[in-house]
């Protein structure tokens, strides 16, 4: 019996450290860093002094980047397995963008 339940626990971590393998990691840096936790489009961001990480086995990075960019607000840089999204994907993420004059109210 322990050593079924041994090889179950074996498998089940083999079949998630595969499944981890293939999602794409991404960190984002807000012009206002905060150390809030995101849910946005399915990714959780968890959000530190340097940067916002999450990762996602789906999804376009601009798209990521704009879900983030409306709650988080301006993205200063945007990474996708430690390659920065162009300056012209980064323009169209924070078109989205919260803004900053609305975050500050909704802080008061």
């Amino acid at each position: 019996m322990l050593r079924s339940t041994l090889a179950f626990s074996m498998l089940v971590f083999a079949a998630g450290a595969a499944e981890a393998a293939d999602a794409a990691s991404y960190s984002a840096k807000l012009s206002r860093p905060t150390t809030n936790r995101f849910i946005a489009r399915d990714v959780v961001w968890n959000c530190g002094a340097d940067a916002c990480l999450g990762a996602t086995e789906n999804g376009r990075p601009v798209v990521l980047c704009q879900s983030l960019a409306k709650q988080g607000g301006h993205v200063d840089a945007f990474l996708v397995d430690g390659r920065a999204l162009p300056a012209s994907e980064l323009e169209r993420c924070n078109a989205l963008a919260k803004p900053a004059a609305a975050k500050a109210l909704a802080a008061q």
